[in-house]
């Protein structure tokens, strides 16, 4: 009987050795990250509705022929001109917003159709890239964000809808709330879109508006007291951003 005992207990334990080895052996999975969270959430729209193009069309439909003579321009972007309230920076003006955040090109050229070119604006102001650097709909290679920028440019040249591509603008580290934002948008990343849209808009006779220069720090990040976040403008951002928007815009529709 003691034997017996001995040796149930040497396969007790040689079970239990076993049970814990197989274990240890699974790979322990991290819990996704906020950024991946956020994707998991957007699943719906991106199967759904990729370019999301339900935001703005009953609005579109809405929205009155541009007044004879008019100066209408379209806006267009991801939550940077998604939250821009253009009446208040704008008064007066016929500028119509048509952002929408967390978009990518790859997004934006679905809906340039229907939320620019049938809109008939005189000129379209475009910021976007922030996001596809971030990859909020996949890994994006640079050259592949430029061929989507070279896309809207072309689509809305053969409309005669003049263009204006704004630089992505920078983006700062400075704050609690800002480093996730940052890490998903490395600054030599926005350095080198930026030349390549400026090299671009002189190639093809575009206006390049650039925040950039006006917001960075001596850093070469965003200026702290411009974004609470380190991407967002807040006031001061906008009010700075909106002179330097009606510069681009009065040189293409005077």
């Amino acid at each position: 009987m003691i034997q017996r005992a001995f040796w149930v207990g040497v396969l007790s334990c040689a079970s239990l050795l076993s049970s814990a080895g197989a274990q240890s052996a699974i790979p322990q999975q991290s819990p996704p990250t906020h950024f991946e969270q956020w994707r998991n959430s957007r699943v719906n729209i991106y199967m759904n509705d990729f370019g999301e193009l339900a935001r703005y069309r009953d609005e579109n439909a809405r929205l009155p022929s541009p007044a004879p003579g008019g100066k209408r321009v379209v806006f267009f972007g991801d939550s940077i001109t998604d939250i821009w309230p253009l009446a208040e920076y704008f008064p007066g003006k016929p500028y119509i917003n048509r952002g929408i955040s967390g978009q990518t090109t790859a997004q934006m050229l679905v809906r340039f159709r229907q939320d620019v070119i049938a809109l008939q604006p005189k000129a379209v102001v475009i910021l976007a890239g922030t996001n596809d650097i971030a990859g909020n709909t996949g890994p994006t290679r640079i050259e592949d964000i430029e061929a989507n920028f070279t896309s809207l440019a072309e689509l809305a040249k053969a409309n005669r809808i003049a263009i204006v591509f704004s630089s992505v603008l920078p983006v700062h580290n400075y704050t609690p709330e800002s480093h996730d934002l940052f890490a998903q948008r490395p600054p030599e990343k926005i350095a080198e879109l930026n030349r390549w849209l400026k090299t671009y808009c002189a190639a093809q006779g575009c206006i390049y508006l650039d925040y950039f220069s006006a917001m960075v720090d001596r850093s070469g990040l965003l200026r702290k007291e411009l974004a609470n976040d380190g991407l967002h403008p807040n006031q001061a951002g906008y009010k700075l951003m909106a002179p330097l928007a009606e510069g681009a815009i009065d040189k293409l529709v005077p």
